[in-house]
């Protein structure tokens, strides 16, 4: 169904992203593809999907392929035909009732006569209300926009299916379909998830690596214990190799002792028994050069350890790394930080967005969740509470403080620069030394080799943990964090990262998202529901 053999990719700037890949997928195989943000998941269902040209390698297929992209706003342009690969083919059939049956329009339309129908009953089955074809993306909510892909998939029939983050921005009921769709569907699936429940639905793991694509026989569970187990016997090679240094370096320190004892003693008795000077010096300088060597043999032996040792470590996770660092909100808690007292807001002179206007009060310290379907308004309601935008009705209260938001699309960050460029640009006020912006960096696992990277090249996961460092680097902390579907472009060990982060902050948390477990997991103690 799917045969990669020795693929390789590039960026740009001819940096080797991956090299040497091996995949091969039977027929209605279902598998999920795992690894850290930034290891290259997206860019090889982009290749597969022939969207990109290898550097070196094949990909064949014996099936039509389907790929659902992961989106951050790139897509607005387009509109739902667009999206849904079919906006020739509907303008030849438009075309053609319109009396235009010319050659080139009845062979683009391929007697597809009943397209636009199953258009319809497409975007219906993914629970989007009757939306005209022409209507652009950039009018719909994220979650929209991901059913829209979702519905190509009823329209197309693929063989194999490519589905990168496939959950995001979706809401309850959608998420329940996806699930529905993958365990019925006889498509060969290949998907890229941080969606552990998504996860467990598909019978096997390839994880993408360094060393690779490794595969795990089994679903994510079984995939996760298999990694602990593997990082069990890791760390405790980690401590074998510790404890062989230190007692390679106790080792070497003791023999350098005797070795010098031994020398003072032989001076000594060579200064007693009168020996000639040349002779003296012939045995002093023998007795260097055997220092030397017995020094060097135990430099040698405590250096492969050591190298050894740091080898072993690069390959520990580093889920305990990134650290939020903030200082503690100065707001005491239980002070009022939003109030919003019958809001409702309408657009263009059309009909308010809520039957019924919404009245609502945040206290400092609080953790919650904001929940919906998609197009019920949740990033409209954080844009009136941030002050982003004016409601129609009601009012808004916003108590004197600092309000970081952070969106799907990571508009926080510039959209040019670098890597240590854009860490700056939150800087400016703090003016940190160039020394600890880079300790941030690292903390956030932005190593030396990406300072340099341009920020186009940053996987959505990257760009939100740039973000959050960013955060770090500003003065004061801020009093409320906004946070619109974060989970959505994190790798698992990210996720981790995040969670733990969050648990740390002592500030106010609203958070859009429909993660339960994320948000059991973060302590959210109360919900807004829409």
């Amino acid at each position: 169904m799917l045969v990669i053999q020795n693929l390789s990719y590039c960026h740009p700037n001819q940096d080797v992203l991956f090299d040497g890949l091996q995949l091969a997928l039977e027929l209605h195989q279902k598998s999920a593809l795992v690894g850290h943000n930034g290891a290259g998941k997206s860019t090889l269902l982009q290749l597969i999907a022939g969207l990109r040209p290898p550097a070196a390698g094949r990909i064949s297929t014996s099936s039509t392929s389907y790929y659902v992209p992961q989106h951050f706003g790139q897509y607005n342009h387009l509109t739902l035909a667009q999206a849904l690969g079919v906006a020739d083919k509907l303008t030849a059939l438009h075309q053609i009732l319109a009396g235009e049956a010319t050659e080139a329009n009845m062979a683009v339309l391929d007697d597809d006569w009943t397209l636009e129908e199953r258009c319809h009953e497409a975007l219906a089955h993914w629970q989007l209300g009757p939306l005209p074809l022409s209507q652009p993306l950039a009018e719909l909510s994220g979650g929209q926009k991901t059913k829209v892909f979702l519905a190509g998939l009823l329209l197309h029939r693929p063989g194999l299916v490519l589905l990168d983050e496939p959950s995001n921005h979706l809401d309850a009921a959608g998420r329940q379909g996806l699930y529905d769709y993958l365990q019925t569907t006889t498509s060969t699936l290949l998907v890229v998830s941080h969606d552990r429940q998504l996860l467990n639905l598909l019978g096997s793991v390839y994880e993408l690596g360094p060393r690779g694509l490794t595969h795990y026989g089994g679903n994510y569970d079984f995939y996760a214990a298999q990694k602990q187990l593997a990082h069990a016997a890791l760390t405790q090679e980690v401590h074998s190799k510790e404890k062989q240094l230190r007692k390679a370096r106790e080792v070497a320190r003791q023999a350098l002792e005797r070795k010098q004892k031994q020398d003072a003693r032989g001076r000594k008795n060579q200064d007693k028994a009168g020996l000639p000077t040349i002779v003296l010096n012939t045995m002093r300088h023998n007795a260097e050069n055997s220092a030397a060597r017995l020094q060097g043999q135990h430099a040698e032996k405590t250096g492969n350890l050591a190298q050894e040792l740091t080898d072993l470590r690069r390959e520990l996770p580093a889920a305990d790394q990134m650290k939020f660092g903030f200082e503690h909100s100065a707001r005491p808690p239980g002070k009022v930080v939003l109030t919003a007292e019958q809001v409702n807001v309408g657009f263009g002179g059309g009909p308010l967005l809520w039957p019924q206007p919404l009245s609502l009060q945040i206290r400092s310290g609080e953790r919650l969740a904001l929940r919906g379907s998609n197009g019920t308004g949740k990033t409209t309601l954080i844009r009136l509470l941030l002050g982003l935008q004016a409601p129609t009705r009601g009012t808004v209260r916003r108590a004197a403080g600092r309000a970081v938001y952070i969106d799907q699309d990571y508009s926080l960050l510039p959209a040019h620069g670098t890597v240590y460029e854009l860490a700056q640009h939150f800087n400016r006020e703090a003016a940190r030394p160039e020394h600890e912006v880079k300790i941030r960096l690292a903390r956030f696992l932005f190593g030396p080799d990406t300072w340099d990277q341009p920020a186009p090249s940053l996987s959505g996961g990257e760009k939100l943990r740039l973000a959050l460092c960013g955060l770090t680097l500003g003065r004061p902390a801020p009093d409320l964090l906004v946070l619109d579907e974060p989970t959505n472009n994190l790798d698992l060990q990210n996720l981790a990262i995040l969670t733990a982060a969050l648990r740390e902050y002592a500030g106010t948390v609203l958070v859009v998202s429909h993660d339960a477990a994320f948000l059991a997991d973060i302590r959210v103690e109360r919900t807004i529901n829409l």
